[in-house]
This record gives structure tokens, C-alpha cells and sequence, in this order.
């Protein structure tokens, strides 16, 4: 048998602990820990496992109220009433790191284990989204980045049946080696048939289930809770390997047994595989295990204790059986050809005792290793950073206006970061299982809840820049606009879970940045009434260079309970009046016309006023249930003019526009400043007088800006003429275009 090695504490800080963290650990053991403990703490110890720099910042943010049923942190994922004894999970996090190296299997892991999180919980997956990140497309690596991510996502989510119905995707330099890959689920369960994440009752037996245990992933925790460097090539071993086939295989077996009330407790095996498993059900339930690893199924001969408890190889289970119901879950999973096999008991002393080969490699306290346990909490220091007054000096009142507007209109609407995303979403499924309702035509997607008169509306949301340049503000932004397209496709706001990625907590400017951006959630949130059902921290998102911008991804479920209700964002019928709800400021900071046009990122984040925000929810809703108006679409990046063009573009096509938006100020402000809390709309024009009574009640302003024209031209009057022909052939082509030089080089 291996000698393991030694442990000291330069053995302790080769594996990500500090020397404090160290002398911790040997006060709680009262010993020099084995090996294996010493990697047991240094994966559950790791940001991405104890959110270590980032929960005391996390309870900070509203986690319960509405209609939340599970709370952030309760289980692997939060769950919401929707009424009729049904119940929506969902949950999204990110992948990054391993994105970075090994971009197919790194999407397409992480894809399987936020489907995982959802299963465990009971529920069936209904609906992928993701929210992706890359440097600029003129970069060779990052096409190839990107043509691995966008498959290993497609790839994962077509094979494992489930829809992948809305994301976004955005490119900046500052994503360049290091993108960001956050995947979200979401699924639908009966109240009556949730599971927990938890082990209890003395003599239990403890169960390992789905797929064997080999080498991939070991210290994949860790590996993602460091920046990115010239070394990490090194760590694609830390890189697990996914099989959707399999997946399908475990999700039906897992829903058969929780449904046929066969479990105490079940947890998926993401980070950290056993060892995460084994502590945190043991931690929920006051109770602890004794494993036997022999048992475990492996793939690969010679395997250590320390391999085994920290491999994250991919679709695997842990699960506590009821008393006596051994033998009928054992017969589920051989139904469904998958290993199904007792490695342990659970024990009400409180400690995981891990045996291998008849020698006890591990015996440690359940609750000094999980969130809100034992684990170490900092908080730490803060700086403004530097670049903020550099950025706020820029006065954007000295750019010049566009000599042409419509090259001007063209340039932008060749930005990757405006054009249309066919490219993306051709490579995914968007129908299977045939409950998606709305796809690429409401601006969120819509999902119908099988055996109900229900539908749930779902979007990914945030623009990065405006987060670099004012992080309150941006945070706040990144909620208020996932929540107004969810309200523009019909639905109302339920709820919200996060994806956080930040660059490295250890430096006081990146740390000001993340409490700044989780202030400004917090505050969104209370305002929206949107609880936090959960989500993800990723800190250490920086690479040799920079730290990407700081890009709090915010995912939105909101809730549609009448089918004539669902709301299109692209114009419908020829005559009909097309109405502004807000205020038309002519602001260009953080917007895509300065940093694509004029190549300047500043100089603060867009005016928001929150409280208008929330109005403007409230009265487009009422529209919407009150039947007074035929599409609904917000203005965001690129401005009015892309907003109206996407309008036009996006419906059966043969219809465009003309209106008159000039009011006194510059028309590139006009056009394409990036002002928050404003929809188009449009309506049969005998219903106008209605729409502005029902604003007024709400104190939103409702302009008449112009009317839906049969044919291809849309008419800025006085200003410009946009072929939309060619405009909807740039904006769908654009980024394919420069995508055929990766196929044609890899041919």
C-alpha cells in the first residue's frame, strides 16, 4: 500500500490553505491531519466550496419573502410557489475556470451539474439558459474558446433532453483568456415530492449512485479558486469530463426514487465529489457517516483514499435510503443500467470516518468543513479603485456626432455584442420536449408548464460595463433589466438567483467592487420583491493581465398564469401606434455607441432611478393584463434605434416603422443613449387613450413616437432611413461571418 506523504504546513499552502487556516485545522482535530484530510479541508475550505470571502457580504441579501419556498443556502437550489401544489426550482453557476482550459467539456459540465442541483431537489428540468463572456472575436483563441463552449453546451443540453431556450453572450477585451461560463436550470417539482440534501437516522445506509469514480476533477474546487495564469494548460487534468447519456439515464432513476418516497437524503457530487457530499449532508442532518471506499466504484486502478474523496467525476450521487428500501432502490438503478451500490452508514456522532483498504484515512467533524459552519468567514479590505476617477473625468459632451448615421447605425449593429445571436442559438435545442412557447420572439423566454394553464418566463441579465463603471448602480441595473424583460413577455417577477463573477477578493479594489455590486442587488431585489433563491460566488476571474469586469449575472423566473397574456417584443400589425413608456435622456455613458464608435468606456453607468423602475413594471403589466397593447420590447444596448429595429426585425418580417423622436437634443444622444426604464410598445390606435390613462395613474411618460409601416424602411424622421433588409442580414450574420475562419482553419 502507498505511504501517503507527509503533512506540514508547507504541504497545507501547496494545496491553497494559509498557514492560519492550517493552525485551525489542527485545533480542530487536536492532531496533524492525514493526507486525506488535509485535501478534505483544503477543497471544502476553498472559495469555491465555503464562499469563504463572500457570505458575509451574501446574507446580506433578501432570501426570503414572496413566494419562496427554499431559500439561498437551504438546499441545491431554491424553490418557488407557483400555485396548484407546484413549485419551480432553479438555480444557476459558473464553470469558468475550467471553461478557460478545456472549453467543451468545461461547458458542458458545467451544464450537467446545474441540471444535477435541480434534479436532486425532485424536480424535472424544464429549461437551460446560460449567460457567456468572451474577449474580442478578432482573437484567434477566442473563437476557438468560443466555438468549444457554444458546442460542449449544445452538445450536453440536446443530448440530455432538456431545451436550452435564452442566455447572452458578450465580448470584451477583459474576458480575453479568462471567460465566464454561467449555466442555469430550471425545472418544476410538486410540493409533495421535493427532496432534501440530508443525511439523519442512525444505521441509514448511505448509497453512492450513477456513474464510477475515476482521476477527472481532482482539485477542481481549487483549481477554481485561483486567477487563471500561463500554468493552468497544466490543470486540464482538474477538467471533469461529462456524459449527457448518462445523466438522462440518472436523472429518470433519481426522480423514480424520490418520487417513490424511497430516500432520507439525496446530493449531487459537484465540487469536491464524496467529500462535499458526504460533509454537507452529514452537517444538515447533525449526523455524521462512516465510509467505506473499498465499495466505491472506480474506473481507474491504484485509486487513493485522497483521489477518490476529491475526484469530481461527473454524474454521480450520494443518497440515504429509508430504512428497509435498500433492495428497491438497488433494482431502480440497475433498471436504468447504472451503479447503484452501499459504501457507508450514517452515524449520529457528527464525524465522517473514511476507511480505505481497512485503515482509517479520515475521521473529522461534519460541521468545522460547511457554509455556516466551521468554515473560516472573512471580510476583506476595500479601496476605491483608481480607475474610476480616470474613467468619470471623460466628458462625453466632446465627441463628435456622427457624420453619417447610417454607418453609424450599420457599425453597430456589426457589434458582436448587439448583433443577433443565430449563430449561438442554432447549436442549441430550443424545442425539445415541445413546451417552449416563445423562442427568440418575446424578449425572455416562455415555457409552459405542462397539465396547467401556467407558463414561466426566464431570462439571463447584465451588462458588465455599466458594473465596471458605477458597481452599485450596474448591479442594480443587471436586476431591474432581467426583470423588465420577463415583465415585457407578460410575466411577473418571482424571483432571482445570481451568478457573481468577480476578480480576486484579496485585492481591495476587486473586493470594492463586490460588496459595492452585492449592495446594489440587495437593494434591487427589495425593491422588485424578487428573492434570492441562490446561485454562485466566482471570485479569481483574472488572468496575467486584468480582472475581467465585474459581471453579476442576474437569472429571472417570473410567472405568466394566462396564456393571452404572453407578449411578443416584435411589432405586429402595419398602423398600429408605436408608444416610448420613460423618459428619453439622450444618455451615452456605459453605452455600446461610445465604447464601439468612439472607443471610450465611461464615464459612469446610465441614470436609474429605481422607484420609476418599479412603476414602469407595474404599468406595463396592467397594459399587458388589460389587453391594450400588441408587443412589448425594452430599450438596451445600442438604444432607441436598435430597439425599434429589433422590433421589426424579429416578428414574420414585412413590417417597419417611422417615427419622430427628436426633442431638442443631439440625435446621437437621442438614438443611441442607453437610458434605463424605457419599453416600446405598440398598439391599435384606438386603444392609445386607454395606454396613456393608465400611465398617467402610474406616473410613467407615454410618448406617441411614430407607427408601424408595412414594408422594409425604417424612417428616423429628419434624421435617417434604415434598410432593415440589411440591417436584420448584419445583425443575424455578423458574428457567423467571423466564425467561418475557426471552421475553415479546423477543416
Amino acid at each position: 500500500m502507498k505511504q501517503e506523504p507527509e503533512v506540514t504546513v508547507e504541504t497545507a499552502i501547496q494545496h491553497g490553505l494559509t498557514e492560519a487556516e492550517y493552525s485551525k485545522v489542527l485545533a480542530i482535530l487536536g492532531r496533524t491531519p492525514t493526507y486525506t484530510e488535509l485535501g478534505i479541508y483544503s477543497v471544502m475550505w476553498s472559495e469555491h466550496c465555503s464562499y469563504k470571502n463572500s457570505i458575509a457580504q451574501l446574507k446580506t441579501l433578501p432570501r426570503s419573502g414572496g413566494k419562496l419556498l427554499v431559500g439561498a443556502g437551504e438546499e441545491n437550489a431554491g424553490l418557488v410557489d407557483i400555485g396548484d401544489g407546484l413549485a419551480v426550482a432553479f438555480k444557476i453557476e459558473s464553470h469558468n475556470h475550467p471553461s478557460a482550459v478545456e472549453p467543451y467539456q468545461g461547458a458542458a459540465t458545467g451544464v450537467g451539474g446545474i441540471m444535477r442541483d435541480i434534479f436532486t431537489m425532485g424536480a424535472r428540468p424544464i429549461a437551460g439558459l446560460n449567460s457567456l463572456r468572451f474577449g474580442g472575436l478578432d482573437n484567434m483563441r477566442t473563437r476557438w474558446l468560443f466555438k468549444g463552449i457554444v458546442k460542449g453546451i449544445g452538445d450536453y443540453g440536446n443530448s440530455f433532453g432538456v431545451p436550452t431556450v435564452a442566455g447572452e453572450v458578450y465580448f470584451d477585451p477583459c474576458y480575453q483568456t479568462n471567460p465566464l461560463v454561467n449555466a442555469m436550470s430550471v425545472g418544476i417539482v410538486k410540493h409533495t415530492e421535493v427532496a432534501s440534501a440530508i443525511a439523519k437516522g442512525e444505521g441509514n445506509t448511505v448509497m453512492i449512485v450513477g456513474a464510477s469514480t475515476g482521476r477527472d476533477g481532482i482539485h477542481g474546487a481549487t483549481f477554481a479558486s485561483e486567477e487563471i495564469s500561463e500554468k493552468s494548460e497544466a490543470k486540464r487534468p482538474s477538467v471533469q469530463v461529462g456524459d449527457p447519456f448518462t445523466e438522462k439515464l440518472l436523472l429518470e432513476a433519481t426522480l423514480e426514487v424520490i418520487h417513490g418516497d424511497l430516500l432520507v437524503g439525496i446530493q449531487d457530487m459537484g465540487a469536491a465529489g464524496i467529500t462535499c457530499s458526504t460533509m454537507e449532508m452529514s452537517a444538515k442532518g447533525n449526523a455524521g457517516m462512516i465510509i467505506d471506499l473499498d465499495k466505491v466504484p472506480v474506473r481507474e486502478s491504484g485509486m487513493s483514499a485522497y483521489e477518490i474523496m476529491l475526484s469530481e467525476s461527473q454524474e454521480r450521487m450520494l443518497l440515504v435510503s429509508q430504512p428497509g428500501k435498500e433492495e428497491q432502490i438497488k433494482r431502480v438503478f440497475a433498471k436504468w443500467d447504472l451503479h447503484c451500490v452501499a459504501i457507508g452508514t450514517v452515524t449520529d456522532d457528527g464525524l465522517v470516518k473514511i476507511y480505505h483498504h481497512g485503515e482509517l484515512k479520515a475521521d473529522v467533524p461534519a460541521e468545522t468543513l460547511v457554509l455556516g459552519g466551521g468554515a473560516p468567514v472573512y471580510i476583506r479590505e476595500t479601496a476605491v479603485p483608481q480607475y474610476l476617477a480616470e474613467v468619470r473625468a471623460i466628458d462625453l459632451n466632446e465627441i463628435p456626432e456622427p457624420a453619417d448615421y447610417a454607418l453609424t447605425i450599420d457599425a453597430l449593429l456589426r457589434s458582436p455584442n448587439i448583433a443577433g445571436k443565430r449563430w449561438v442559438y442554432e447549436q442549441y435545442d430550443s424545442m425539445v420536449r415541445t413546451n417552449t412557447i416563445a423562442f427568440q420572439g418575446c424578449d425572455a423566454a416562455v415555457i409552459r408548464i405542462k397539465d396547467t394553464e401556467k407558463f414561466l418566463s426566464m431570462k439571463t441579465d447584465c451588462n458588465g460595463r455599466y458594473v465596471y463603471l458605477n458597481p452599485r448602480k450596474g448591479a442594480m441595473i443587471a436586476v431591474a433589466e432581467s426583470a423588465r424583460n420577463v415583465v415585457c413577455s407578460g410575466g411577473t417577477p418571482l424571483a432571482i438567483t445570481n451568478c457573481l463573477n468577480f476578480g480576486n477578493p484579496y485585492k481591495p479594489e476587486m473586493y470594492w467592487q463586490f460588496t459595492e455590486a452585492v449592495a446594489g442587488l440587495g437593494e434591487a431585489c427589495r425593491t422588485f420583491e424578487t428573492p434570492v433563491t441562490g446561485g454562485n460566488v466566482s471570485f479569481y476571474n483574472e488572468s496575467p493581465t486584468a480582472a475581467v469586469y465585474p459581471t453579476p449575472v442576474i437569472g429571472m423566473v417570473g410567472l405568466i398564469e394566462d396564456k393571452r397574456h404572453i407578449t411578443p417584443s416584435a411589432f405586429q400589425a402595419p398602423g398600429d401606434d408605436i408608444l416610448l413608456l420613460g423618459t428619453n435622456r439622450g444618455d451615452l455613458n456605459g453605452s455600446e455607441y461610445v465604447q464601439v464608435v468612439h472607443g471610450i468606456c465611461g464615464a459612469d453607468a446610465p441614470h436609474f432611478d429605481i422607484v420609476v423602475e418599479k412603476r414602469l413594471h407595474e404599468c406595463t403589466l396592467e397594459l399587458i393584463h388589460a389587453g391594450l397593447i400588441r408587443s412589448a420590447h425594452d430599450v438596451a444596448d445600442g438604444g432607441i434605434i436598435v430597439a425599434l429595429i429589433e422590433a421589426a426585425n424579429c416578428g414574420s418580417g414585412g413590417m417597419g416603422f417611422e417615427v419622430d423622436v427628436a426633442n431638442g437634443m443631439r440625435m446621437d444622444r437621442v438614438l443611441f443613449g442607453e437610458d434605463q426604464s424605457r419599453i416600446v410598445i405598440s398598439s391599435d390606435p384606438a386603444k392609445t387613450a386607454e395606454i396613456r390613462a393608465v400611465c398617467a395613474k402610474h406616473e410613467i411618460p407615454c410618448g406617441a413616437i411614430g407607427r408601424v409601416t408595412k414594408g422594409t424602411a425604417g424612417v428616423v424622421k429628419e434624421c435617417v432611413t434604415v434598410d432593415l433588409i440589411s440591417a436584420k442580414k448584419i445583425m443575424s450574420d455578423a458574428i457567423g461571418e467571423r466564425m467561418e475562419e475557426v471552421f475553415s482553419a479546423s477543416a
